[in-house]
């Protein structure tokens, strides 16, 4: 199945060297690229991509603003591309509907890996990001479970814990002694029950509510399965 694909940035140049990238793979087509932000909420509306990369910072409308109507809209799954990586941008772009966030300096492999990984319906974040997100939620100490969490078995709280670890389904089969499809199947349960699109939300959730304790990111430094770019600034 070819995934479709429409690219967001203001400059053409980088626009352009990513469409190139991925219209270069045999399994990918780039269906649309686009200015700013308005122009991509109107493309997803008229060809429905199966996945949108934004730039963060777009004229008239700016990148998280469009992912939040393209999340709200459309089955079209979202993978934020920036400069920048501070907080502020991570957590908002998440919290738009984002499903992936990479740095503008990604290697060529790995931003086909994310498109790839997104498409399937799985999330990813830059390590460096992973780890900004990490920090923001164990800052603060301890927190006391949320009642939010009451929803899920003991298996199913199980299973997030180790999402927030970030770890594979294979890796998660093999800590609960489980089949795949077990694990598929607890995965989501624990999205369907509290309401969350993907991975990186359960991620979010997991420190949010209190289930993951301060001071215990994620091992190899807080990255979700992903891609691993070299960390960037403008």
């Amino acid at each position: 199945m070819t995934i479709r694909v429409l690219v967001a940035d203001d400059q053409e140049l980088v626009r352009s060297g990513f469409a190139m990238i991925l219209d270069a793979q045999p399994d990918i087509e780039v269906v649309a690229e686009a200015g700013d932000g308005t122009e991509a909420v109107e493309a997803v509306r008229r060809l429905a991509p199966d996945v949108a990369l934004l730039d963060i910072r777009m004229p008239r409308t700016d990148g998280i603003e469009a992912c939040r109507a393209i999340s709200a809209e459309s089955g079209c799954r979202t993978v934020m591309l920036t400069t920048f990586d501070t907080d502020a941008y991570v957590y908002e772009a998440l919290h738009a509907g984002a499903s992936g966030f990479l740095l503008k300096d990604v290697r060529r492999d790995d931003l086909v890996h994310a498109v790839r990984v997104v498409a399937a319906g799985d999330s990813l974040l830059a390590p460096s990001v992973a780890r900004r997100l990490v920090e923001q939620y164990t800052a603060g100490g301890p927190r006391r479970t949320d009642p939010r969490l009451d929803v899920l078995t003991g298996r199913e709280r199980e299973t997030l814990l180790l999402l927030a670890r970030g770890l594979s389904n294979a890796e998660i089969a093999t800590e609960l002694v489980v089949s795949d499809h077990t694990v598929k199947t607890h995965v989501g349960n624990v999205l369907a029950k509290l309401g969350l699109r993907d991975r990186i939300q359960a991620v979010i959730c997991a420190y949010e509510t209190g289930l993951v304790a301060a001071g215990s990111p994620p091992p190899g430094g807080g990255a979700v399965p992903g891609p691993s770019p070299a960390p960037g600034r403008k």
